[in-house]
């Protein structure tokens, strides 16, 4: 594994950090400078060879993607398709299902990312039945809640690795042992893990998988992917298709489709090739230098993030715990919003969610020395920040949910 100082030389290949505080990569991370090398690529090729340049790697792009992606989700090569984004995956997934007689329920947890929410809740159209596990609090899942929830009436439990609103890391293994036990099937989502936290998903033996390249990933816009497990693939037969996913696409067969072999056959239509290209960067980084040397140095930076709230008594909604904390940190300060907003015009460029407060997420690229300069600011700020009405706001004490 790659000692600290050897994952910050990589610090040079991302141009943005040497502008600003650059901690939202939960959200959009850094973009590679190689990235736009591969796009000047797709656009030679797209001027030189027009139409042929299907023929001369494009139309295999979906798949030669996923295999650089495979072993940072830890699964085998062929067995992840490229798509949109993870509403579009997701939306795959549940067309392999009828929602129909007993098994049509569909259980999630009340902190799952909105958009999962949206995408189930338009199946219930179909039939299904949109199970909502309570939680105690905004941080964590109820996991004994979770498990009970999941029974014989279960035929699919969406759930993300990492939680969006406080980087909590779900324990995954035990929901997929029991919806195995009573015959459902999971979807992780590791969209706020993938890159940052290590994985082995073959080992988990997780039914599906789904997420982007927006953020950990470095990998920008339009690259989501979904990973199926190899025995199921070949038996299941997505609603969705698009000619993508025929078996001979280019015969242009007219009715009911023949399905191609996995990964393919999860495909839609037309492939997203811009965002193949530029997606390339991030994965060959992150594999360079290996998910588990990118979470060592994410401890760390997490860590002093940590004790610097802490020390300043802001109220901290994230999991204080090492093994149940992603690459994020959830700092909840009064006004939040505008905080961040402040952050962000004074070079620290964070975000902010409803209900959580400000995210900070420092990636491999970033320093502790920015950690500490980030914090610095943020105290500065929430000192001395005038609210609407003219008053000053209240130093936020001595609250702490850690």
């Amino acid at each position: 594994m790659l000692s600290e100082d050897a994952v910050l030389k990589w610090r040079r290949e991302f141009p943005i950090v040497d502008t600003c505080t650059y901690l939202v990569s939960h959200s959009l991370g850094a973009m590679p400078r190689r990235v736009a090398m591969y796009l000047q690529q797709f656009a030679d090729e797209w001027s030189s060879r027009g139409v042929r340049a299907w023929h001369e790697g494009w139309w295999e792009m979906g798949r030669t993607t996923g295999d650089l992606l495979a072993p940072i989700l830890g699964v085998q090569t062929g067995t992840i398709s490229m798509h949109q984004n993870v509403t579009v995956a997701q939306a795959i997934i549940a067309s392999c299902h009828r929602f129909e007689g007993a098994r049509r329920r569909v259980v999630m947890a009340d902190l799952e990312f909105p958009s999962n929410m949206y995408l189930f809740e338009g199946f219930r159209r179909y039939g299904a039945d949109v199970v909502y596990v309570e939680s105690n609090d905004t941080i964590r899942t109820n996991l004994d809640r979770m498990l009970d929830a999941i029974d014989e009436r279960t035929a699919l439990v969406p759930v993300s690795l990492v939680l969006f609103k406080s980087a909590f890391v779900q324990n995954a293994a035990a929901i997929v042992e029991k919806a195995h036990r009573v015959g459902a099937r999971v979807i992780l989502d590791v969209y706020q893990a993938a890159g940052t936290v290590p994985m082995n998903l073959d080992a988990l033996g997780v039914d599906f998988a789904v997420g982007g390249s927006v953020k950990w990933l470095c990998g920008g816009p339009g690259a989501g992917y979904l990973y199926v497990r190899p025995d199921l693939a070949r038996e299941l037969e997505p609603g969705i298709a698009g000619w993508a996913a025929h078996a001979q696409p280019f015969e242009f067969e007219t009715g009911a489709i023949r399905y191609a072999d996995a990964p393919e056959r999860f495909q839609s239509g037309t492939p997203n090739v811009p965002a193949l290209y530029s997606c390339r960067a991030g994965y060959e980084i992150v594999r360079e230098i290996g998910v588990a040397a990118i979470r060592a140095k994410s401890l760390t930076l997490t860590r002093r993030l940590i004790d610097l709230a802490r020390a300043r008594d802001f109220r901290i909604n994230t999991p204080d715990a090492d093994a149940e904390r992603g690459g994020s940190v959830i700092i909840d300060v009064p006004n939040g919003a505008a905080v961040a907003e402040a952050l962000i015009r004074r070079g620290v460029i964070v975000d902010y969610r409803p209900g959580a407060g400000i995210r900070m997420a420092p990636h491999f690229y970033n320093t502790l020395e920015e950690i500490d300069h980030a914090m610095g600011v943020l105290d500065d700020i929430v000192r001395g920040f005038e609210a609407p009405h003219g008053s000053r706001i209240p130093h936020p004490g001595s609250r702490l949910n850690s």
